[in-house]
């Protein structure tokens, strides 16, 4: 009923910067959050950067790794979310995923859902 896409990933020289996207689409009453996480080859997902409290303005969330460097935004029309980095490192390599939590049919319905991720390699 709910599916998640990711876009936008690619290679980009340390330094560089590059822009995810996730749109949300299918049966969708509401969207409560959208969460970006990463995942490198021999590490844990980690948290990324979110947008929650979307039923009230909306609120956001950085991992101290990227904070000042990564920007998540959303537009709202399109169940879409954004995620501009900038000022790349190797060590932001990894797997992005997209996960929302979302309403399907009415308040009581909320449940998560995760993107198929994209890639993002950050190397000369």
């Amino acid at each position: 009923q709910v599916q998640l896409v990711e876009s936008g990933g690619g290679l980009v020289q340390p330094g560089g910067s590059l822009s995810l996207s996730c749109v949300a689409s299918g049966t969708i009453y509401s969207i409560y959050a959208m969460t970006w996480y990463r995942e490198a080859p021999g590490k844990q997902r980690e948290f990324v950067a979110q947008i929650t409290n979307m039923l009230n303005g909306g609120d956001t969330n950085y991992a101290d790794s990227v904070k000042g460097r990564f920007t998540v935004s959303r537009d709202s029309a399109r169940n879409t979310l954004y995620l501009q980095m900038n000022s790349l490192k190797p060590e932001d390599t990894a797997v992005y995923y997209c996960n929302a939590d979302i309403a399907t049919h009415s308040s009581t319905s909320w449940a998560d859902y995760w993107g198929q991720g994209t890639q993002v390699t950050v190397s000369s």
